[in-house]
């Protein structure tokens, strides 16, 4: 038949045309993408022909592009298996074939609620989505069978196409006549841009006006034995848009309990760490090597926004426009494995690389901390991971929770960890001095989000985790001091007299089981001060400190004499008291403001040079 044919759209089509050009998808530069991988298919099953043994012309198998700004086209062209007139009109202009029915009989249930439409699998109406940037379409296409003629469909995507004979090799050719506001994707640099964001990887070569484009191999899907560190290198940084050398790479496969091909990133540097700003998940996804959605939220939890690199599955059920996964409870289990997966590296690293993993630990640890304080999904996994310093490191040497409890001595029943902003400030405090005389090892921590974590741990392998400002910490009876101190009744004066002098700064005096070389120590009414130096980091208004537990060392000479002072009268008893409380407040941490007490040092020195 060499007459042109004009034949009607099925009134379903037209709904579809209509929902596709107007609203199913986000970004409508997806059109390429859509475009490139129905020609992927086709050259697939052409593919999957010549395997099987069919005597087929072997051509190679290649997807050409062309831009013409002047006549504001573009050109998509692949020799796969191509189509006959009869799958023409049933593949473009009616449901029969398309696997559209499904979808348009749940467009009709959900009465055109768009947030409804999540069906599983593919139908079929990516082609549709030229019409979103092409006010005509005229597609050649000649199918592989012996004998079989070229024919061309041209249609403006309103109501009806043409069909009629004509010339042109096996394949399929798309003409796309631009909109006057789609004239950019006449644009060579447009295309070229599209196709490596969302088409980098298919398998096929992709050559825009003669140059090949997609030169870069979707690394994930080879066997690691094939791929070499440069190559490996090479891949980061395009998938990363990096240009520095990844920390660490994880590549790993799984059949169960999803299909998953997974290639993964940790950087050298953390961007976060120098004020750039919160990082954006950087984990692509990928369905069959075609971009499904870049920065995939879904993929892992946020706490793993450093990680880059790519999941790829050929089961994840997407939504009709192929641009976001529809099944919450897979997409769930999707984020575990992977996640699982990610620590398990981890740890494995910290294990066989403990030099490797110090330097990740000392870039990434607020990502990990972060994750160990929010996901209780993974709390137990990242509990391994975290490295602290100790009373029985050097500066520079970190150990986890499990080196931790594996030299405890006999008899200890906790793990002991003391927050303070360095390594000397925890050990010039007063709240090691009870763990010294017990020779207990104490955690270092840093950070108000350490004790948060630690804390919202509890336990590690059925020990206990304790602040070692604790207020109802128990170590037993200390060893007994050389010099005697107050007895029970002056205790009991003295501490009156200091709670009277202090009044509403403090809940309570007593005497404390505790201290070794100070006179005092301050004790929250709360359990710990972590909780309060974080709230005061995070608002630089809160001027004032809770009233805290304020415990005296019986036997310090300081205690001692102070209390003489008071027996005698000595207004400057007074003064000094106040200084004892202060003292302990800086040592506590929680000293807000100290320009109240500069007076009163004065008021001191003065007295001590006579």
């Amino acid at each position: 038949m060499s007459a042109v044919e004009t034949k009607e759209f099925q009134t379903e089509i037209r709904q579809l045309l209509d929902l596709v050009i107007n609203s199913l998808y986000t970004d409508r530069e997806i059109f390429l993408r859509e475009l490139i991988s129905n020609a992927n298919d086709a050259m697939e099953k052409m593919r999957h022909l010549q395997f099987t043994g069919e005597n087929l012309a072997d051509v190679p198998l290649e997807i050409n592009i062309t831009t013409d700004d002047e006549a504001h086209t573009l050109t998509i062209t692949d020799n796969g298996i191509g189509m006959t007139r009869e799958e023409l009109v049933q593949n473009l202009g009616t449901i029969a074939h398309s696997g559209s029915k499904e979808f348009l009989k749940h467009l009709s249930a959900t009465r055109g609620d768009q947030d409804d439409l999540k069906l599983i699998g593919q139908f079929g109406v990516g082609f549709y989505a030229a019409f979103m940037v092409a006010d005509k379409v005229t597609l050649t296409s000649r199918s592989y069978q012996p004998g079989a003629a070229a024919h061309v469909w041209i249609s403006d995507g309103k109501g009806s196409y043409t069909i009629e004979d004509g010339e042109g090799a096996q394949g399929t050719k798309i003409v796309l006549h631009l909109k006057e506001d789609a004239y950019d994707y006449g644009q060579p640099d447009t295309i070229r841009r599209i196709i490596r964001q969302y088409s980098s990887f298919v398998p096929y070569p992709i050559n825009l006006n003669g140059e090949k484009v997609n030169t870069i191999q979707a690394l994930w899907t080879k066997n690691k034995s094939e791929i070499s560190e440069e190559e490996y290198t090479e891949f980061y940084k395009f998938i990363a848009n990096a240009y520095d050398e990844p920390l660490f790479r994880l590549h790993f496969s799984s059949d169960a309990p999803l299909n998953i091909n997974a290639l993964l990133y940790v950087p050298k540097e953390n961007m976060e760490r120098f004020g750039f700003g919160r990082m954006e998940i950087g984990v692509n996804l990928y369905c069959k090597k075609v971009l499904i959605q870049e920065q995939a939220k879904e993929i892992l939890p946020d706490w793993l926004r450093f990680v880059r690199g790519v999941v790829d599955s050929e089961e994840f059920p997407l939504n009709i426009s192929r641009e976001t996964m529809q099944d919450s409870a897979l997409v769930a289990k999707l984020n575990k494995v992977v996640t699982s997966r990610f620590l398990r590296f981890l740890n494995e690293q910290a294990k066989n690389e403990p030099d490797k993993y110090k330097e990740f630990w000392q870039n990434f640890n607020m990502f990990l901390k972060e994750g160990a304080a929010n996901d209780f999904t993974h709390r137990q996994e990242l509990t391994k991971l975290l490295r602290f310093e100790s009373s029985k490191t050097t500066a520079d040497e970190l150990i986890s929770l499990a080196d931790y409890v594996a030299r405890m001595p006999e008899g200890q029943t906790g793990i002991y960890y003391a927050n303070g902003p360095t390594r000397e400030a925890i050990e010039a405090g007063p709240y090691l001095e009870a763990f010294r005389d017990k020779d207990y090892e104490v955690l270092y921590t840093h950070e108000a989000i350490d004790d948060y974590v630690l804390s919202q741990l509890g336990e590690f392998e059925g020990k206990r985790l304790i602040s070692a400002d604790q207020t109802d910490l128990n170590l037993g009876e200390g060893e007994e001091a050389d010099a005697a101190g107050l007895d029970a009744a002056e205790v009991k004066e003295f501490s009156a007299w200091l709670k009277e002098v202090l009044g509403s700064k403090v809940t309570e005096v007593r005497a404390s089981k505790r201290l070794v070389d100070s006179p005092a120590i301050l004790l929250s009414p709360y359990g710990t001060y972590s909780m309060q130096r974080m709230m005061q980091l995070m608002n630089r208004d809160l001027n004032q400190t809770a009233p805290g537990i304020l415990e005296i060392n019986a036997k310090h000479q300081l205690i001692k004499r102070l209390s003489e002072l008071h027996q005698q009268g000595e207004d400057f008893a007074q003064v000094a008291a106040e200084q004892l409380y202060e003292n302990a407040q800086i040592a506590a941490g929680i000293m807000v403001d100290p320009r109240n007490m500069v007076g009163r040092l004065n008021e001191i020195l003065a007295r001590a040079l006579g």
